[in-house]
């Protein structure tokens, strides 16, 4: 069982990494096709820039060992940002095709962050009730 979570993890986490590191990269550049898209769904275009310089950071917060609270705040970000996505692409009546993509990485998110390993989990404090 161990072997497997591991397994799911790291696939979730490269190809969570893998998409996050692209779209941010194409969101920085800035290209037409980006910019035209981000219009539609209604936002001003400096959005791309805005998420795409914390795409990057994430996937290398999510990489690093250690880290556990940076690397809930990624999980985080990224659970908005793709979650954010497929709820703007419904909301202008885009076809369900374009919001899979996004759809795709939030279930990536949400599989990594499930299955990662307690060395990259945030610590529990755990609270003993004491009988008086």
């Amino acid at each position: 069982m161990k072997k497997r979570t591991i397994i799911i993890y790291w696939i979730a986490t490269l190809w969570l990494c893998l998409g996050m590191l692209s779209t941010g990269i194409v969101q920085l550049l800035g290209t037409a096709e980006e910019t035209e898209m981000i219009r539609r769904l209604g936002y001003p275009p400096y959005v791309l820039v805005l998420i795409g310089s914390w795409k990057i950071p994430g996937v290398i917060a999510v990489l690093l060992p250690r880290l556990p609270l940076l690397k809930e705040w990624a999980y985080a970000g990224f659970f908005f940002v793709m979650s954010g996505a497929v709820f703007s692409h419904i909301a202008v009546c885009d076809p369900f095709t374009e919001s899979l993509p996004p759809l795709l990485l939030l279930l990536l998110t949400v599989l990594s962050w499930y299955f990662r390993p307690a060395t990259r989990r945030t610590h529990r404090i755990a609270i003993r009730e004491t009988n008086v």
